[in-house]
């Protein structure tokens, strides 16, 4: 799982980021069951891959909050 930085993601358009979003949340639910089978070798996976959702989702709703705030 390739790390990628806030400045590469705000650069997506909103469908990329969306499907980034999915990607990363079906990530961690293939780590998650790895985890619960006890083949999933790199602990660190898991919080890497909740990481990256929550820089994800923390992203979009930077832009949510800036279409609000634009349109004041």
């Amino acid at each position: 799982m390739a790390r990628q930085t806030a400045e590469s993601l705000r650069k997506l358009d909103p469908s990329k980021l969306d499907h980034e979003i999915n990607e990363a949340y079906r990530a961690l639910f293939t780590l998650r069951f790895q985890h619960a089978s006890r083949q999933l070798t790199n602990h660190r996976e898991l919080r890497n891959a909740r990481q990256k959702i929550a820089r994800l989702r923390t992203i979009k709703r930077e832009r949510q909050l800036e279409a609000i705030l634009g349109e004041e």
